[in-house]
Parts: structure tokens; sequence; C-alpha cells
């Protein structure tokens, strides 16, 4: 007896995780697998190139479902959904992370009965006024399966309430770095196309919401960023729809090495040789760990916390203030004049 697997994708880091997850079923006897793509993703640089470099097999359906408010978008893609399920009658539906694909997959299952398995459960930023946490926490509570890849995910499922059908399986996203590095290092031309040398520039991301929705935070990021650029040079993939949020609010990206969206063997070159990591994304904060690159979170609350804990990762105000700190103990900029003061008044040195 075959068991046949429903995936659920639609954006960058739900198409890297799957990719790992779909290898495995192809190789595991007794599974097959069914692959629908909703569509929220859908610029071809941020989605038909990771089918193409990563070998996750064609979707079967792609619903080509995007744009809209959260509501009319989880919406439109239940709709589209629900007929799928009932015309597959998968025996698993398996979702990821935490996108409005993820939380349409996981409720148009559960309606019909359908088991959910749901990759990456138990993350928490324990901030409700972000709607991936909404997603994730609705998800988690949906799942008959809650596939945690870290301790600390188990442990927030269980102050919640789930148990049961709860496994720490690790994260997907580290097989999928783990099998593109080599590959990324010799295939991908990205340093030499934009004239880089390895370690002499940082690597910036911004896409979610809550900095691309108001023009104040916004303009916040991206000032920091261009401070931050005095250091190194920042290049910064432009998502699409930081792209519209920047000339729609006349927010200037002046100082920053704005390129168009790469592919994930692009990205994971520059990744992987970048000298610091700045990005609002959960995937590009745990590439950047995996990589071993510093990484500066721009967002108030990551739910990430092992990479805070173990010492790759800083929220970005926490990092002004660090930084700011640091300055403070080297005193004012008159160090010198404090020390003609001394001197002239005849002080004697202390012991």
């Amino acid at each position: 007896m075959t068991l046949k697997i429903l995936t659920i994708v639609g954006a960058r880091p739900q198409f890297i995780k799957a990719a790992a997850v779909s290898r495995a079923i192809r190789e595991t006897d007794g599974l097959s697998e069914v692959m629908v793509h909703t569509g929220q993703h859908f610029d071809p640089n941020m989605s038909d190139v990771f089918f193409e470099e990563l070998d996750i097999p064609k979707p079967r359906h792609h619903l080509d479902i995007h744009g809209g408010g959260h509501g009319d978008m989880t919406g439109r893609m239940l709709m589209a959904i629900e007929p799928i399920l009932l015309a597959e009658r998968p025996d698993w539906v398996v979702v990821y992370g935490d996108t409005n694909s993820t939380l349409a997959g996981a409720l148009a299952a559960s309606k019909l009965h359908i088991p959910v398995a749901h990759v990456e459960a138990g993350l928490r930023s324990f901030n409700r006024r972000m709607p991936e946490e909404i997603n994730r926490v609705v998800t988690d509570h949906l799942s008959a399966l809650q596939l945690c890849p870290t301790t600390t995910a188990v442990a927030n499922l269980a102050t919640e309430g789930v148990t049961a059908g709860v496994h720490h399986v690790g994260d997907v996203m580290y097989d999928a770095t783990l099998f593109v590095t080599d590959k990324a290092e010799k295939s991908s031309t990205i340093l030499v196309d934009l004239g880089l040398a390895a370690k002499t520039y940082a690597l910036a991301t911004i896409h979610r919401a809550e900095n691309t929705g108001d023009r104040q935070q916004l303009l916040a990021v991206v000032q920091f960023l261009q401070e931050q650029s005095r250091k190194s040079p920042i290049v910064l993939p432009l998502h699409p729809r930081t792209r519209q949020a920047a000339l729609a609010m006349g927010v200037s990206l002046d100082g920053l090495r704005v390129i168009d969206p790469v592919g994930y063997l692009d990205m994971a070159k520059l990744l992987h040789n970048a000298v610091e990591v700045y990005t609002d994304s959960g995937g590009v904060q745990k590439e950047a760990y995996f990589h071993r690159v510093p990484c500066i979170t721009l967002r108030d609350e990551t739910e990430w916390t092992e990479t805070i804990m173990h010492g790759w990762n800083r929220l970005w105000k926490q990092s002004a203030q660090a930084v700011r700190r640091d300055i403070d103990e080297y005193g004012t900029g008159r160090a010198a004049y404090d020390v003609a003061r001394l001197l002239i008044s005849g002080s004697s040195p202390g012991i």
C-alpha cells in the first residue's frame, strides 16, 4: 500500500524545506507525493528557479493566487485547495512554516478530516501582531503531526497543552543547506558577476509586512542599513514587496547595493561568503547561523531564539544599543582635552 502525501507550498522558504523532504519521500518505499503550489511567491526568481535548482517535482496543481490582504489571499487559497483535496484524496497533507499558504492548507485539510503534518511546528515569537505568529499557532493546533526543528519548539507546544503527535525531528532547512552549499560554491558565479570578493560585503533582506507596511518603520530599517554600510558594502536582493513600498513611500535606498532577487544557489553563495547578514526573514536568520555568519535581525523579536542564545544573532535595536554602549566605554570624543586639562591643572598621577 502506498500512502499519498499532498504537499502545499507557496513561498521561498517552503520550497527549500520541501526540497529536502521531497527527496526523502522519493527515496522511501510506500510513499508518493503530489505537490500543490499556491502561487504566493510568483516572481520567477522567487519561485521557478528554486524548483529547477533544488530538483523539486513540478507542482501538479498551480493555483496562481497572490496579492490582496491576508484574509482575501487565505480565503481564495482555501477555496482553491478544497476541491483538489477532494479529487486527490491524500492520506496526509504536509504544510511548512507560517505563511498564508500554510494556514489555508491546514484549514482546508482539517475541515475534510484529512490529517495534517506541520513541518517547523512549535516556533513562537510571542508577538500576536505578526500574521505569521497567528498562522503558526492555528496550524499547530490543527495538526495531527507537529514536526519540530528544536527542543525549544517542543517546549512551546507543551506550554500550550499540545503533546500528542509532537516530534523533535531537527531542521529540514539544515538538510537543505548541507545539500546545496558545495554545489553553490562550485557553480554559482554571483560574486564574480557582482565584482565582489568573499568576506568584503554584508548581505541584507527585507520583506516582512511589519517593516514594509509603514513608512517610518521602513525608513528606520533602511537608515540603519545605510549606517551599517559604512563598515562593509551591503548587498540587498530586493523583494518585490519592498521595492513597491520604497517607491510608493519615497524611501531612498541610496548607499545600498540593490540587486534583483536571486535563486537559492546564488543566495547560498552570497550568504556563505558574507561578513555579516541583516534580515527580517526567519529562514535567512537560520541559514546565516548554518553558514556561521553573524546575523542582525531587523525585528523586535525572533522565533529562532537559539540563534540569539548561541551568540550568532542579535536584534537590530539591541545591536544599535550595544554599539552605543561600546562607544560610550571609550568616552565622549574629548579624551585628549581631558588629558590636557589634567596636565595643566598640575594633577599628579594616581596610583
